[in-house]
């Protein structure tokens, strides 16, 4: 049996019945990061392996005890991790070890998880593409010239090249539904406050960035959920988590009778790489096959409003947890570019163009939530190009448009962003090139369990991650 083809799920329950070791599996995890990784590049900060199957060995004997017990997991390198290197992709960082976990990582811990290490990302999570100068690039599994994606890469490219089970990661603008779009796996954005952040900063205005799971199968999503869910008692806005691997594995293996909206592109409001539309119009023919009704919708709204309103509030918070980095000329330095860029841009708002903002995101969850009365879902591609070369920075242009910021080429993920609606990022296959892109199916807040069944149906139906896993 390879064990790092099982899913998450099926390695709990084979823990459990005592007919395999947590030993064994993070003996065969192991073997395939010394395998891979070395071309791919997403697990970093990598513990001793001794030291990992010393602890692995230590729960062979132990009555099985939490979600995660026994399996491998590579944190995300912005989440704190007691005892082992944490950098967020910055020199500033390099030589960084917490004293203590983030929350999610205790959570994590707590249900079982044997944390080996990190998975790369971008300079403070900035842009969609997993590179920094503390680690380097993170590569594709499908082709290992082409970008993994951001800010959740390197966890996207584990999961796809079987490093690890399955994988946390964070999204403020797609980056758990982005890389899961370029390497053919799941990526699931909470509703926002379902997965709660630390205390400590500032947790009253920060309300689009989001921790959530990933996994090449819709149950492992469930699992991970679990875990993370539910409220910190010291920061506001908290959601009470629900039974999400019971929801999946409840799930019909139809859609009849669903009402799904789709967007497509935007009104032309949004630029595509050609291939990318059809891909996800064939992929809708799935959920015609499940019996589900598929109306495109035209979308409600300017999109340049949207965009306005996201850059503004996006540019302002960054500006609050980067800003003070200016005072220190060696400091600011070494701050990417494109950070730099998001600082100075916040230092420019206004209380009044904050507020104009704010007004415009308040018009938009009013518009979303009315048409989630008539649709149980709004579906939209997730990724507007195909994985990119890996030694770019990112698309400056889309179909002859260019692009006018570092993030611009990612404007579709933005209306989930925006208003903190659950979505969930699904594969629709493979392009002419060979590569993998996606779609993102989103509900009214608080709708996770519903978006994950309906997320089961599809995985049944395709099973993609299965069907088509990387050649490395």
């Amino acid at each position: 049996m390879d064990l790092t083809a099982c899913s998450a799920l099926d390695l709990s329950q084979l823990i459990a019945r005592r007919e395999v070791k947590p030993s064994e599996v993070m003996e065969a995890h192991l073997a395939r990061i010394a395998l891979v990784n070395p071309q791919v590049n997403a697990v970093i900060s990598l513990r001793d392996p001794d030291q990992i199957m010393a602890e692995a060995r230590a729960l062979d004997d132990v009555a099985p005890a939490g979600a995660l017990f026994g399996l491998p997991l590579a944190v995300k390198d912005l989440l704190n991790t007691k005892g082992i290197r944490t950098t967020y992709g910055s020199p500033l960082y390099a030589d960084h070890i917490p004293e203590a976990d983030d929350l999610i990582v205790a959570r994590m811990r707590a249900a079982g998880a044997v944390v080996i290490g990190k998975t790369n990302t971008p300079e403070w999570g900035h842009g969609s593409h997993s590179f920094n100068p503390v680690h380097g690039v993170t590569r594709n599994p499908y082709d290992l010239t082409r970008s993994a994606g951001g800010s959740s890469g390197g966890a996207a490219a584990a999961l796809a090249a079987r490093m690890v089970p399955l994988a946390d990661g964070s999204d403020m603008m797609g980056s758990l539904r982005n890389p899961a779009a370029f390497c053919n796996v799941y990526g699931f954005r909470p509703s926002w406050g379902l997965v709660p952040t630390d205390a400590g900063a500032e947790t009253f205005l920060d309300t689009m960035a989001t921790e959530g799971p990933m996994a090449r199968d819709i149950a492992d999503l469930a699992l991970l959920l679990g875990v993370q869910a539910g409220p910190n008692p010291l920061t506001p806005f908290g959601q009470p988590a629900q039974d999400y691997l019971g929801a999946v594995r409840a799930a019909p293996d139809d859609l009849s009778g669903k009402r799904i909206a789709w967007f497509g592109d935007f009104n032309g409001q949004i630029p595509f790489e050609s291939g990318i539309i059809a891909a996800c119009e064939a992929g809708l023919k799935t959920f015609e096959s499940l019996g589900a009704e598929v109306v495109p919708v035209q979308f409600p709204l300017p999109m340049a409003d949207l965009w306005h309103a996201w850059v503004t509030i996006r540019s302002f918070l960054n500006f609050g947890g980067k800003g003070a980095e200016r005072h220190t000329p060696a400091r600011w330095a070494q701050l990417k570019p494109e950070t730099q860029w998001e600082v100075e841009t916040g230092a420019g708002v206004t209380a009044e163009a904050l507020y104009q903002a704010s007004k415009i995101r308040s018009a938009w969850y009013a518009h979303a939530h009315q048409l989630l009365a008539d649709y149980d879902a709004l579906v939209m591609p997730v990724a507007q190009v195909w994985p990119f070369p890996a030694d770019w920075r990112y698309p400056e242009s889309i179909d002859g448009q260019r692009m006018d910021t570092y993030h611009r080429w990612m404007e579709v993920v933005v209306p989930v962003s925006l208003i903190g609606l659950p979505s969930l990022a699904v594969p629709v296959g493979f392009g002419a090139n060979g590569l993998p892109t996606g779609i993102q199916i989103a509900g009214r807040h608080g709708s996770d369990a519903a978006i994950l069944a309906m997320g089961e149906a599809w995985h049944r139906a395709t099973r993609w991650p299965e069907k088509n896993p990387p050649r490395i």
